[in-house]
C-alpha cells in the first residue's frame, strides 16, 4: 500500500512537470491582463456575447493555451476588466480544449479519432455556451459577481502600470490557489494509482445502445469532478476510462470535463460566489455531457470511433524537448 502511495505521488508529480510551464504561461497572462489591459480595450473586444466576440475570445483562447488553473485564472480578469461574461467563459473553455498540445497528447495516446473529436466537441460546446449561458445564469447574478469583484480589489489608477505591478497579481493568483493546486495534482495521481480499472468499468452501463451513451457522458463529467484531474493530467485517467468500458462520447465528456474538477469549483466559488459557481458548475456539466453526445451521434454515423485495441504511451522521464526546456525558461 506504501508503494501504491509513493507511485501515486511520482504520478502527481509527472502531472505537475508535464503542465508546469502551461500553469507559468496562463498565470503570467493573467497577471498582464490585470495590469494593462484597460476596461475600455475589454470591452470594446469581448464586451457582448455577440457571434464575433464568441469568435474572438475562443481564437484569443486558442492562442493563450493555459491548463485549466490558469485558464480560470486569465477568464475571471477578462471579466473582472469589462469582458462579456458568457466570452470570458468561452476563452476558458478554447483556452483548454482547443489546443494542440492536448490534441497531439490524445493523439500519441489514445489515437487520431479523438484528437479530432477534442476540435469537434470543443466547437459544440463553444456553440452551446453561447446559447445557454445567457438563458440559464441570471445576468443581474453576474453582475453582482462584477461589482463584488471590483469592490474587492481597488487598483491604483492614477500611475502607469508596470512588469512589476503584473508579477504581483501573477504571485497574488498563486497563492490564493495554492492549495487548489496542490491537492489537485495529488489527488489525480492518487486517483491514478490507487483506483483499479475494475472500479471505473462497473460503474459505466455498456450494450443499451442510446441509453449507455447517455448514461455515459453523464457520469463522465461526474468522475472528473471528484478525481481532481487538470487539463493535460486527465488524458492518461482518459485512456484508462475508455479501456475500462466508458463510451466514446463519455470518454470526450470526461476530458471537457478537466473545467468542474472540485478545485475549480472551489475557485470559481472564490472568484464569482457560491450561487454563481453552483449555476455556472451545473450549465458547465450540461455543455460537456451534451458535447459529448452530440459527437459520439456523429462520429459513430460516419464511422470514425476507433476499436479498444490502441496502445497509448506517456513519458514518465525527463527529456532534453520542449517540455523541459519550456519549464526552465
Amino acid at each position: 500500500e506504501t508503494k501504491i502511495v509513493i507511485d501515486g505521488l511520482i504520478e502527481a508529480w509527472w502531472m505537475l512537470f508535464h503542465t508546469f510551464w502551461a500553469l507559468i504561461l496562463g498565470f503570467t497572462l493573467s497577471g498582464a491582463v490585470q495590469a494593462f489591459a484597460s476596461r475600455k480595450k475589454m470591452r470594446e473586444q469581448l464586451g457582448d456575447d455577440s457571434f464575433k466576440s464568441v469568435f474572438k475570445a475562443s481564437l484569443f483562447g486558442i492562442i493563450s493555451s493555459s491548463c485549466s488553473y490558469s485558464a480560470s485564472a486569465l477568464a475571471k480578469s477578462l471579466f473582472s476588466k469589462g469582458a462579456n461574461f458568457t466570452s470570458s467563459m468561452v476563452f476558458m473553455f478554447a483556452s483548454t480544449n482547443l489546443v494542440i498540445e492536448l490534441g497531439l497528447v490524445l493523439w500519441i495516446m489514445m489515437g487520431w479519432q479523438f484528437a479530432v473529436a477534442e476540435f469537434f466537441g470543443g466547437a459544440i460546446m463553444i456553440i452551446l455556451l453561447k446559447l445557454l449561458i445567457p438563458r440559464l445564469i441570471p445576468a443581474e447574478l453576474i453582475e453582482r459577481s462584477r461589482e463584488s469583484y471590483e469592490s474587492s480589489k481597488e487598483a491604483n489608477s492614477t500611475r502607469k502600470a508596470n512588469w512589476h505591478d503584473a508579477a504581483g497579481y501573477t504571485i497574488g493568483d498563486f497563492k490564493m490557489l495554492r492549495y487548489e493546486l496542490i491537492i489537485g495534482f495529488v489527488v489525480a495521481g492518487l486517483a491514478a494509482k490507487l483506483v483499479p480499472a475494475s472500479f471505473w468499468s462497473a460503474i459505466f452501463l455498456s450494450g443499451n445502445g442510446i441509453i449507455t451513451t447517455i448514461q455515459n457522458v453523464i457520469i463522465g463529467p461526474v468522475i472528473a469532478f471528484i478525481s481532481f484531474v487538470c487539463s493535460v493530467g486527465n488524458i492518461p485517467l482518459a485512456a484508462t476510462l475508455w479501456h475500462g468500458g466508458i463510451s466514446f462520447g463519455g470518454t470526450i465528456a470526461f476530458i471537457f470535463a478537466d473545467l468542474i474538477a472540485l478545485p475549480l469549483v472551489l475557485i470559481y466559488r472564490k472568484y464569482y460566489g457560491t450561487k454563481l459557481a453552483i449555476r455556472l458548475t451545473l450549465v458547465f456539466w450540461l455543455v460537456m455531457s451534451l458535447s459529448g453526445l452530440i459527437t459520439e451521434i456523429i462520429f459513430n454515423f460516419l464511422n470514425l470511433i476507433p476499436d479498444m485495441d490502441h496502445g497509448m504511451s506517456h513519458s514518465y522521464q525527463i527529456g532534453w524537448n520542449y517540455t523541459t526546456i519550456l519549464n526552465v525558461i
